[in-house]
């Protein structure tokens, strides 16, 4: 089951948040057509945010036909997002640990390896050369 985390200093809305996680699970195979999302009483719980916050987050997935909500029985995931094969992330998750720690070696904070990474993905998505 899927974990939700809130990062207060990102600006963006709590229930975004929710939202981009559930999507983020899905692409990556967390959660697949069937799984049930924890219920809104375990994320206030858990997150010690407003149960309508969650209700929000779980409303816009449905709209976006993702989830399905059953009354009485939780929310469900009705279609996955396209992902690539688990042995294809397991490798390309593998080079990114080992990029992340050639990073460290080289004296990035946090901060730092994620406005690098950014802006080269940026820079890939648009279509510029990224060079070494």
């Amino acid at each position: 089951m899927v974990q939700f985390h809130l990062d207060g200093t990102s600006g963006v809305p709590a229930y975004l948040q929710v939202v981009q996680q559930v999507k983020r699970s899905l692409r990556l195979g967390v959660l697949r057509s069937g799984d049930q999302l924890p219920t809104v009483r375990e994320v206030v719980a858990t997150l010690a945010i407003n149960p309508n916050t969650v209700l929000k987050a779980y409303r816009e997935l449905e709209r976006e036909g993702l989830v399905v909500s059953r009354p009485g029985q939780g929310t469900f995931v009705r279609r996955a997002l396209p992902a690539a094969p688990p042995a294809d992330l397991a490798i390309l998750r593998a080079s990114l640990v080992t990029w992340l720690g050639e990073a460290r070696e080289a004296g990035l904070d946090a901060e730092s390896v994620l406005a690098l990474f950014m802006s080269t993905f940026r820079d890939a998505q648009d279509g510029e050369e990224v060079s070494a």
